[in-house]
C-alpha cells in the first residue's frame, strides 16, 4: 500500500501505534517497581515512553518534512533512552529479565519501525528536494506563491 494514501493522521502510523502500546506496558512494569522508585527510574520511564509516541504526533502535526524529522529523531532518541533506563532497572533489581523481556522486544521493534520511517523521509528530501510536506503542504505551497506574485 502506498504510505501517502493510507496515513491520514498519525494515528494511521504503526510506529504511534506501537508506541502507545508501548507506553501502557511500561505503565505496568515500573508499577510493581518499589515504592521508593516513584520519583527514580519509575518516573525518569515513565516520561521517556510518553515522550515516544507524543513526539511522532507533534512531529507529523508540523509543516516541514525537516521539522517531521526532528521530531521522530527525538522519539527514537527517547526510546534509546527508555532502554538504558530499563537496563539500569534491571541492574538494581527493580526488575527480573524476564519481566523487562516484553518491553525489550516491544523498543526494539519500535526503534526499528522508527528508522525505517526516518530513512523513508530523508529518502524523500533527497530525491524530491522537498523541505514541506505533511497535512498542510498545500496550503503552505499556494500561500507561498500568491506571496510572490504579490511581490
Amino acid at each position: 500500500a502506498d504510505m501517502e494514501h493510507t496515513v491520514k493522521s498519525y494515528r494511521d502510523l504503526s510506529a504511534w501505534q506501537k508506541a502507545r502500546l508501548l507506553v501502557k506496558e511500561v505503565y505496568l512494569l515500573t508499577a510493581a517497581f518499589p515504592v521508593g522508585e516513584r520519583f527514580g527510574l519509575v518516573s525518569q520511564m515513565n516520561r521517556a515512553a510518553v515522550s515516544i509516541p507524543s513526539n511522532i504526533a507533534e512531529g507529523y502535526g508540523r509543516a516541514t518534512t525537516q521539522d517531521y524529522l526532528h521530531f521522530l529523531r527525538i522519539a527514537r532518541g527517547s526510546a534509546y533512552e527508555l532502554e538504558t533506563q530499563l537496563v539500569l532497572a534491571q541492574d538494581l533489581g527493580l526488575c527480573t529479565e524476564a519481566r523487562g523481556l516484553r518491553v525489550q522486544v516491544m523498543l526494539q521493534e519500535e526503534i526499528r519501525i522508527l528508522q525505517g520511517l526516518i530513512a523513508a523521509l530523508e529518502r524523500k528530501i533527497e530525491k524530491t528536494g522537498w523541505l514541506i510536506d505533511g497535512p498542510n503542504r498545500d496550503i503552505l505551497y499556494s500561500r507561498r506563491a500568491s506571496q510572490r506574485n504579490i511581490l
